[in-house]
């Protein structure tokens, strides 16, 4: 039976459900094309799934995700400290358990793999409250609409050539998909703008070209370069600078038109405070597995929306379309398909959006024989 479609016990009322067993793995997907962007290539998917099955029999299952490295360290920080600390709570309490985990691992936070720790429990606790309440995640979490507009970066990667990149772009235009990415970066302006203008002679005026450089140029280069950009009109200038050089996103977003678009290296609601508090980034690219999961990726989202800037996330699209249906000012949704390996269905595309389901939970139907059969070998775990 599916796992979103098993019945549930509910509790009296005088009986709160505990969390009784948790299960862990870890899955290694390879990618389905190659993926280079200026400054790595992705090697592969390594993806933490957390299971929680609650007293009443109701079960979450959550995850997040490495670009090639890390995995086997989040895997024994969640089954050496993390997990044990929850048996006997009440899963309901999600903002406690989150709040008291990242104090938990307080001399390893803030960063990338207590981040990716935390996002899979939450993410999993977001998915049984959700079944629970017979709710579907994008309800849950505020319901704003029914569909979000879809670009593709899958095929815009920097080893692609003009050419490669201009059917692609066509190809998804003709799928009714609003927009691409482009990879840039090259050391050469003159070979990034050739790749620029044959997508844009290709696809016309009316098809958004998001840009993203990954962090690879200096501060001056990137205003070098983001005059080239002015001319293609483009949606974004992603990740140009460093992450943590907040100073220089500021000095850049003052000196183009070209928004600026950050979030996907940043690991903290502070950092995302300072970013919108100094007008240093104009689109917010909050990943949820990164931030720590869907409690925090709230947070963040609602604080954009404080700051009229729009909320546009990375990667994780089979989560982040319930994400950007759950909140008023979400603009865009990455496409790169990523857990298809793993489920019965992919998510639903209509006339170039994304559509999150109806079912109550994350709405990702996990096909647990294929995870099974996956599994890094060393690295599954039951904690009771």
């Amino acid at each position: 039976m599916c796992l979103m479609h098993r019945p549930v016990k509910m509790c009296s009322a005088r009986t709160m459900a505990k969390i009784e067993r948790i299960e862990i793995q870890m899955v290694d997907l390879a990618p389905k094309v190659r993926r280079t962007d200026a400054i790595q290539s992705f090697e592969s998917q390594e993806t933490p799934i957390v299971k929680i099955t609650d007293s009443d029999g109701a079960v979450g299952i959550g995850y997040s995700y490495t670009i090639g490295q890390g995995g086997p360290a989040i895997m024994s920080l969640l089954h050496k400290t993390l997990l044990p600390k929850l048996i006997g709570r009440d899963p309901s309490n999600i903002e406690a358990i989150w709040r008291e985990s990242l104090f938990a691992t307080h001399a390893t936070s803030v960063g990338a793999i207590t981040s990716l720790s935390l996002a899979a429990i939450d993410t999993a606790l977001w998915d049984l409250r959700c079944k629970k309440a017979g709710l579907p995640l994008y309800k849950m979490a505020g319901g704003a609409k029914d569909r979000i507009q879809l670009y593709s970066t899958e095929g815009g990667w920097l080893h692609l050539t003009p050419e490669q990149l201009a059917e692609d772009a066509l190809a998804r235009q003709s799928d009714g998909f609003k927009g691409s990415k482009i990879k840039i970066g090259h050391k050469l302006g003159a070979d990034d703008q050739a790749r620029l203008s044959a997508v844009r002679n290709a696809v016309g005026d009316r098809f958004e070209i998001m840009t993203d450089a990954n962090q690879s140029f200096s501060l001056s280069e990137a205003r070098r370069r983001a005059r080239m950009l002015e001319e293609f009109n483009v949606a974004w200038f992603e990740e140009p600078l460093h992450a943590d050089d907040v100073g220089a996103h500021e000095n850049l977003a003052a000196s183009t038109t070209v928004p600026i678009a950050v979030g996907e290296s940043m690991y903290s609601l502070s950092q995302f405070n300072e970013y919108l508090r100094r007008d240093a980034a104009s689109i917010v690219q909050v990943d949820v597995a990164r931030i720590g999961g869907i409690t925090p990726w709230l947070k963040v989202a609602h604080m954009a929306e404080a700051y009229n800037v729009a909320v546009c996330p990375h990667f994780l699209m089979e989560l982040h379309v319930s994400l950007c249906c759950a909140v008023p000012n979400s603009n865009w949704l990455e496409y790169i398909p990523q857990l298809d390996q793993l489920t019965h269905s992919k998510m639903k595309i209509e006339d170039g959006h994304g559509v999150p389901t109806s079912e109550p939970g994350l709405g990702i139907d996990w096909d647990m024989d294929a995870i099974k059969s996956r599994s890094v070998d060393g690295l599954s775990a039951v904690i009771t």
